[in-house]
């Protein structure tokens, strides 16, 4: 049986599924029924000065019937005092002295405060620091959150600051309202990080009531730009995860994968990038804290059936399969084919080929149905027929190798030229 556990810095976990710093995390009641339940660590959220929430905070993109594709929130950090969440925290590390603990912070532009701060949380006992440098809306107004992480150099003085004062692990949470996220990935690994966490959210909206005309989530007529997250954002942070474990210097350092990690496959595919934990929050918030056996049960199975035994020995093992386009094999072809035995006759790949790609499946008109058959010659192997395909395995791509002969052929055709005069 393959081994869940995860060490990220000397932080210890017996499985790889951490919750993020978010409201799963806001309280010892939350936190204990989900090390009760099987997490294997979590981030707590976000602890600063105290501030006041707003109401409503939350808001979501639904699509095709499932809920929650994206979601979308205006809360800040932590509203409870910082005595008591300093006190549930020691007690949680006490209760479950197995579980990552890692506490979220954030504190103004200043070296003393972020000292302080520091100091409070590794009285209690906990593990590892995750420095928020992502909060994509009210804190950013007060020069925190994502104004700290859009900047390379303010993000490099921060964690300078914090490496002054922390004797526990440090992780950098950057921020996606980038470009890129690595010129401040570079500036806080060289500012001294021991670690880095990514995505936080996206900034957004997520659409507008077309009664009240107000954008969601409505404060009393009024809305903001939101953090948006959920399993729409997780193409985003699997691209921003390969840019850190392809960069020579973000490399150095291990990095805990967050962005719509919902189902155990999201996270094999973080790992496979390089994360060698993942967090996950909005899964959670939908399905609450027993999501966590699906999670741990199929990667366990993935491991045993692909050989794995330990995570580390797939961490990373895709990164070296992206590349850029100017090295991919132009002489590789694949042309769809058609189990005929599994097509319902819905037409849907006919409509996407003959209206928006390369018109190369052929439609024979039948009683009582319809069937569809792929024209090879003209087949440029695009997927968009399988990936529109309501049936599994009933369109599939099979390689054509053609070598120079492709290359030409492909030439022929772009020149309009007919093929028997290669």
């Amino acid at each position: 049986m393959a081994d869940l556990s995860a060490n990220f810095l000397g932080i210890k976990s017996p499985n790889p599924y951490w919750l993020a710093s978010a409201p799963p995390t806001d309280k010892q009641y939350n936190v204990l029924r989900a090390f009760e339940a099987g997490w294997g660590g979590v981030v707590w959220k976000t602890l600063g000065s105290q501030i006041k929430n707003v109401s409503s905070r939350y808001s979501s993109v639904d699509y095709n019937g499932n809920r929650m594709m994206g979601f979308n929130n205006i809360e800040l950090i932590s509203d409870r005092p910082l005595d008591i969440n300093l006190r549930e925290i020691a007690e949680c590390v006490r209760l479950f002295p197995d579980r990552a603990m890692v506490v979220s912070l954030m504190a103004d532009n200043s070296r003393e405060k972020w000292h302080e701060l520091i100091a409070q949380v590794e009285d209690t006992g906990a593990h590892g620091l995750e420095l928020n440098f992502g909060c994509p809306h009210g804190m950013t107004e007060r020069g925190m959150g994502a104004a700290v992480g859009q900047d390379p150099e303010i993000a490099r003085m921060v964690v300078e600051w914090v490496m002054e004062k922390a004797t526990i692990p440090v992780i950098t949470k950057l921020t996606p309202n980038v470009h890129s996220v690595v010129p401040s990935g570079r500036a806080v690994v060289e500012g001294g990080t021991n670690g880095l966490s990514l995505i936080n959210t996206i900034q957004s909206i997520t659409g507008i009531d077309l009664d009240t005309l107000v954008p969601n989530p409505n404060v009393a007529g009024k809305s903001v730009f939101g953090g948006y997250c959920g399993p729409a954002v997780k193409p985003i942070a699997l691209k921003m995860l390969t840019t850190l474990s392809q960069d020579p210097v973000t490399s150095r350092v291990p990095v805990s994968g967050i962005g719509g990690i919902s189902t155990w496959k999201d996270a094999a595919e973080f790992m496979l990038l390089g994360a060698t934990t993942v967090q996950v929050c909005t899964a959670v918030m939908k399905h609450g804290f027993r999501i966590i056996e699906d999670l741990c049960e199929g990667l366990s199975n993935w491991m045993d059936e692909k050989g794995f035994r330990t995570l580390d020995e797939f961490i990373g093992k895709s990164v070296h399969k992206l590349t850029h386009w100017e090295d991919l094999d132009i002489n590789y072809h694949i042309v769809a084919q058609i189990d005929q035995t599994k097509c319902i006759h819905c037409g849907l790949c006919y409509i996407a080929c003959e209206d928006t790609s390369h018109q190369s499946i052929d439609l024979l008109y039948g009683n009582p149905y319809n069937t569809y058959s792929i024209r090879e010659e003209d087949c440029v192997g695009c997927n968009l027929c399988k990936l529109v395909c309501p049936v599994d395995t009933c369109i599939t791509m099979v390689e054509q190798r053609r070598g120079d002969e492709y290359v030409n052929w492909m030439e022929f055709q772009r020149r309009g030229l007919p093929l028997n005069d290669h």
